[in-house]
């Protein structure tokens, strides 16, 4: 219980180029949050848009940058379980600390299908396995298919699920059935969340750009030593930003949730870099002013004349 991981953004120059400068300045900037840990090359990441040369690229930079101070999963999901196995070969050999897949996108397997296609990427090294249910990614919510979320947690390599459903009380069906065998991962930086970590169990969640840090750090750092007032405080907080710009099943409330997530970090300065298409970014100027008053409002760094930088500097994007 008390973790806190950030899902990196993965940096691309203006001109579609893996920004490996920003990337190292970003892992700098989750150690110095105090992050839990890291994921790299999940859904936030853009996998889906990176050659597989490019992923590897990324895995090894940042797990040379962080140089062990925090863990790093890899995520490794593709189409087929012999491309996820390669990509997870080449995660271990980069010196990760764990790796994470999603099922196939487009693909919609069957929950047998499902086993063994994380039966296969999970054995295909002895690094610890995080299974992910990502439904908004992959049209498939196993947290809703009875048992299946214990014929996984029962792999060996499964040391871990990161439950993203939409479905809040699906989530709190896969902490009951396998919280006992492996750590779960979920929508539970809120008072739900809270109540539910302090009393049925549930591990931690996995931040979206590190953005929540500030607040998600301390949140789950006060729920781990018991200090329940101090974790409502930090978590009140929490939502003050991730609810305000995230909906429920994951979707942004501006834009798409990448796009929106890397608009925020240009205006806290943080060094997120550009989309890759099909990727579009936040350019309209009531929409970037809109997300900066909501960092502003949870005593975020905004200043006016950062906003109407960004604002100016979108307009030629």
């Amino acid at each position: 219980m008390g973790r806190l991981l950030a899902r990196l953004p993965t940096p691309f120059t203006a001109d579609g180029a893996v920004d490996t400068t920003e990337l190292t300045e970003l892992m700098e900037l989750y150690v110095s949050q105090g992050v839990h840990g890291v994921l790299i090359n999940g859904s936030t990441g853009e996998w889906f848009s990176q050659t597989e040369a490019e992923r590897r690229e990324v895995a090894e930079v940042a797990v040379e940058a962080v140089a062990g101070r925090i863990p790093v999963v890899i995520g490794v999901s593709s189409y087929t379980a012999e491309d996820a196995a390669a990509l997870a070969k080449d995660a271990a050999a980069a010196g990760a600390d764990g790796i994470l897949s999603t099922v196939p996108p487009y693909v919609h397997p069957s929950p047998a299908e499902a086993v063994e296609f994380f039966r296969e990427v999970s054995e295909s090294t002895e690094l610890p396995f995080m299974a992910y249910n990502w439904p908004r990614g992959v049209a498939l919510d196993l947290a809703l298919v009875p048992g299946l979320m214990s014929q996984i947690a029962d792999l060996p390599q499964v040391a871990a699920i990161k439950d993203s459903t939409g479905d809040w009380n699906a989530m709190v069906g896969t902490i009951q059935e396998v919280a006992d065998r492996v750590r779960v991962f979920g929508s539970l930086s809120h008072r739900k969340g809270l109540a539910l970590i302090t009393g049925l169990g549930g591990d931690g969640a996995i931040d979206g750009g590190g953005v929540g840090a500030p607040f998600g750090v301390p949140f789950f750092d006060a729920a781990l030593a018991g200090d329940l007032e101090l974790a409502r405080f930090w978590v009140d907080k929490y939502q003050a930003v991730s609810g305000r710009m995230i909906a429920g099943d994951y979707s942004g409330r501006f834009a798409s949730p990448i796009a929106q997530l890397k608009a925020a970090m240009d205006l806290l300065g943080q060094p997120g870099g550009h989309l890759r298409r099909p990727l579009l970014p936040v350019t309209d100027a009531g929409v970037l002013s809109t997300i900066a008053q909501i960092l502003r409002e949870a005593d975020l760094p905004v200043s006016a004349e950062r906003e109407q930088a960004v604002i100016a500097e979108r307009a030629s994007w």
